[in-house]
């Protein structure tokens, strides 16, 4: 099953804790996880980012809020216990989420009142997401902006640039590694449908050959075009090939190269791909922050005495 939200661990939570008397989080997390049914790959999967675990992250989070609406207590360093009041709304389960969404609600009101002269805050309303989450979709969305930003910038560059950037990006991705002038942009005038050159070893007998086509955003590769790369390719010792485009490519394109019986080998590379590699590889790209998410690091207050 797919991994709960935060909001829907919250009664089962509170539900294990009222029978186990109290818990540690690792406890929690391995008893929900039961309840849930997941699969060990569901508890270990990570965030796309890497940092830290997804259901690990709901739980804490859920956690937190049945703390924050005082429905569960602490009685010692990182153990939880069911309160009476916790008790008490269990009786009536299906009210809990309402009321730790309303407690939230004035609880963020009653800061802006606080201080009249900060800035006036929107209240959100209460979201299935957790910080983190939210966070880490913030992130995809400036990803897919700068994405779009790098083909427009491409696009403003001149052909032979182009072709230029796609030999620097197989090298930034390790195509070539340590071989001196790995990396060559075949002359315009004698390409002979080759525009760009990776030689995998020092005697080049191994080569990696780039077809590079810089179209509009909404003129796609077609199958001819494919296909006349690969005739070129024909001739070439150990043939390799890459095709890059900042636009797409079409069925009929996608369907030869999947279906592709010569001794070529094609790798298609269309807009968005290109930009996620140059962004992943930092290719005409800089660091503009770094955020370091941290979270507690339960082995290190387990190994501590609790009160």
């Amino acid at each position: 099953m797919p991994i709960p939200k935060h909001d829907e661990i919250r009664i089962p939570a509170l539900t294990i804790l009222k029978k186990e008397k109290s818990l540690k989080l690792k406890e929690f997390v391995t008893l929900l996880a039961s309840y849930f049914k997941l699969t060990d790959e569901e508890v270990s999967a990570m965030y796309p980012s890497g940092n830290g675990h997804i259901f690990y992250d709901r739980v804490t989070w859920a956690l937190s809020a049945l703390n924050m609406a005082e429905l569960l207590e602490r009685p010692s360093r990182g153990v939880y216990a069911v309160n009476e009041k916790g008790n008490e709304m269990l009786t009536t389960p299906t009210k809990i989420h309402n009321y730790i969404d309303k407690l939230q609600s004035k609880k963020d009101a009653s800061k802006t009142k606080k201080d009249p002269s900060a800035p006036i805050i929107l209240v959100e309303k209460p979201s299935k997401e957790t910080p983190a989450e939210k966070l880490y979709a913030s992130f995809e969305k400036i990803k897919k902006a700068r994405k779009d930003e790098l083909l427009n910038t491409i696009l403003s560059k001149t052909p032979t640039e182009f072709e230029s950037l796609v030999v620097q990006l197989l090298q930034r991705m390790g195509y070539g590694g340590e071989i001196k002038d790995s990396g060559l942009v075949t002359s315009a005038t004698n390409d002979g449908g080759i525009d760009g050159i990776i030689k995998e070893d020092v005697l080049g007998l191994g080569r990696i050959h780039i077809q590079a086509k810089r179209y509009a955003l909404d003129n796609g590769i077609g199958r001819d075009e494919v296909q006349k790369f690969a005739g070129a390719l024909l001739g070439a010792p150990m043939s390799k090939g890459v095709f890059i485009t900042t636009s797409y490519y079409s069925k009929g394109a996608l369907a030869y190269v999947k279906n592709l019986n010569t001794a070529a080998t094609i790798i298609l590379i269309d807009g968005d791909q290109l930009a996620e590699y140059m962004y992943e590889y930092g290719l005409g790209m800089q660091v503009a922050e770094t955020i370091h998410l941290k979270e507690l690091d339960t082995d290190f207050w387990d190994t501590m005495q609790d009160n």
